[in-house]
């Protein structure tokens, strides 16, 4: 929803306030974020679940073959790699299910349907028992069904990961909409923290609980999740495409307080509905997801999937999944430290993590993607050069490389890529979109928890470097397709793309120049420029912003509000557009000297520079 003048009106009468479980407004919003936050704090727990439990004394007794007998064991370590990467096997299938069925279900039996799916999937690990059990009864068999039960969890988080950022962008404003998801993803560190901490306490305990119930306990985290989607609303934004208008209102008017009569609940839903209708001129089907034209789908959906790419090949599960593992075989430190520093790293990951939604907003996406990537390179390239000697005393600096890289991104590549898809998509394709860049963070991240011991196994220290060089390969990326997001409407981004394709421009030059606009300029230019297609075959031409004569899309910005509209009655001549009041305003034409214009409360010289830089 997005945050205009009609907001500040009166609040009604609190008898009379549409409630979900007793909750409306902040409460009701902060509510649905803690609950979206236990989802990816249960994604962040099985991240440094496994970095205490893999190399543990007490898994590799259950399990021999996970034990590795030196840190040049390839075999062992390969072995390590896919019981840990499994799990991601099982989330990338998970997205891909949500990618198909995810608009059929909504966004609350999705979430609830995962954290079933990861319950079934935790009792079938806690209950394999491995060749190495002392009682008996284990086998090889029990391994297997460990693994199979890791799949199966992954299954269940792979949906809610793919669904949970776009259940919080639809049911928040854009002013708040940053803060709220980088907050729900910076959990993910919370989680990670729990979870190292956790083994550590049971590494002491000489029996398979040490490893039993670090696993048994994602069963709290998942029956939290369906406790809390059970009273809390769907996306307003979903029940709209749906046709549940009633329904939608209802949600709207409880997250701003009101009643479901009060005119400004009404006036929102009926905008949101309006954007929705003009979508819905040709139905969005899972192949609209590859078309380019004025929707832009294809490059919207490649660019937020390529945010989950270079997250998982930056090297950040190098240093998560791994980092007890790192500490002990490759700079030599005992088991019982490599553990509590693994620890502390956990510390400093959460705490650089709940940063980000506090910089996120004030700094940017855009510039917190460079800054991200310029401190991970350098982290990774001290990492290498300290382990580069292979001597203990320079071995420790690497430490502090590991430190680094982790406070870089838990402050910016960790909650960013989660963000950024969910609000750069339209609406239209939003649940394929996401799905889409969810399926590639768990195959990339599959990929390199599988490899990440075979390569510290064969090449060492140069492992390290792969990933410095990497980042450094992400820069121009991010510098030439990354747009700036803060601050703008999910409506306002398709009449940013849209604005850029029609202009032949780069929509980070569009996005950078582009102010904030009303609410009814985006209506204006989403209906000029025929967004959601189905204008140019029942209306002229002209009433969708192609200018008499020119052949080309009246690129100027429209008034702020109705009531200032300059180019209401008006005639173009020769590039001049006359309103009723005779005042000369300057269209977009080429050659043509700048005059003086009346610009609907747009500041003159910035029309005059926008104007120019359409021709």
């Amino acid at each position: 929803m997005s945050s205009t003048p009609m907001e500040k009106g009166p609040v009604t009468q609190p008898g009379n306030i549409a409630t979900f479980g007793g909750l409306h407004g902040k409460k009701l919003l902060y509510t649905l974020v803690a609950i979206a936050t236990t989802g990816f704090s249960l994604f962040g727990y099985d991240q440094g679940l496994m970095s205490g439990i893999i190399a543990s004394r007490q898994f590799n007794t259950e399990f021999p073959a996970t034990h590795q007998r030196d840190p040049s064991d390839v075999h062992a370590g390969t072995v390590q790699g896919s019981v840990t990467s499994c799990y991601e096997v099982g989330c990338f299938f998970g997205a891909l299910f949500a990618y198909f069925a995810g608009d059929k279900f909504g966004r609350r039996k999705m979430m609830t349907g995962g954290a079933f799916v990861m319950i079934i999937g935790t009792i079938i690990s806690i209950t394999a028992f491995g060749p190495g059990d002392t009682s008996g009864r284990g086998n090889v068999g029990g391994f297997v069904q460990f693994i199979v039960g890791r799949v199966i969890t992954g299954l269940g988080n792979g949906a809610n990961t793919a669904t949970i950022p776009s259940w919080v962008a639809e049911t928040s404003k854009a002013h708040n909409r940053g803060f709220l998801i980088c907050l729900e993803a910076s959990t993910v560190a919370v989680g990670t923290v729990i979870a190292y901490w956790i083994d550590f306490g049971l590494s002491f305990v000489d029996s398979s609980v040490s490893w039993r119930f670090p696993i048994a306990l994602q069963i709290l985290f998942a029956l939290v999740l369906i406790g809390g989607v059970a009273i809390l609303p769907e996306s307003p934004r979903w029940l709209m495409r749906k046709g549940r208008y009633n329904d939608s209102l209802k949600v709207i008017a409880a997250l701003d307080s009101r009643s479901v009569e009060d005119p400004i609940a009404i006036a929102e839903t009926n905008k949101i509905s309006e954007a929705i209708a003009a979508q819905s001129h040709t139905k969005a089907r899972n192949r609209d997801l590859l078309k380019g034209g004025k929707q832009q789908h294809f490059r919207r959906a490649a660019v937020g999937a390529s945010t989950q790419l270079f997250q998982q090949i930056g090297g950040c599960n190098a240093v998560i999944y791994y980092s007890t593992v790192l500490f002990e075989n490759q700079i030599g430190l005992d088991t019982q430290l490599s553990l509590i520093l693994g620890g502390v790293l956990s510390v400093i990951y959460a705490l650089f993590a709940l940063t980000s939604f506090f910089l996120v907003e004030r700094v940017g996406r855009r510039k917190l993607f460079l800054i991200g990537t310029v401190g991970q390179a350098v982290a990774m390239f001290i990492t290498f050069g300290c382990l580069l000697p292979g001597t203990k005393g320079p071995a420790k600096g690497a430490a502090f490389g590991l430190y680094l890289f982790i406070a870089f991104f838990g402050a910016t590549w960790l909650p960013l890529p989660w963000l950024y898809p969910a609000e750069l998509n339209s609406m239209a394709v939003r649940t394929q979109a996401n799905a889409v860049s969810t399926m590639v963070n768990w195959l990339f991240n599959f990929t390199v928890v599988q490899v990440l011991p075979t390569m510290t196994a064969s090449i060492g220290a140069y492992t390290f470097l792969f990933f410095a060089c990497i980042n450094c390969a992400f820069l121009p990326f991010i510098y030439l397709f990354y747009p700036e997001t803060t601050g703008r409407t999910l409506e306002e981004l398709d009449v940013i793309f849209a604005h850029a394709h029609l202009t032949e421009r780069r929509p980070t030059l569009v996005a950078a120049e582009l102010p904030k606009l009303t609410d009814h300029q985006i209506s204006e230019m989403t209906e000029r420029y025929d967004i959601h297609g189905g204008a140019a075959q029942t209306e002229d031409p002209e009433s969708v912003g192609a200018a008499t004569g020119s052949g080309k899309p009246d690129t100027t910005l429209p008034p702020l509000n109705p009531t200032d509209h300059a180019y209401s009655n008006t005639e173009r001549e020769g590039g001049v557009t006359t309103p009723s009041s005779g005042e000369a305003t300057v269209s977009p034409t080429p050659n043509h000297h700048q005059q003086s214009q009346t610009t609907g409360g747009i500041p003159e010289s910035f029309q005059k520079d926008w104007n120019n830089k359409q021709n």
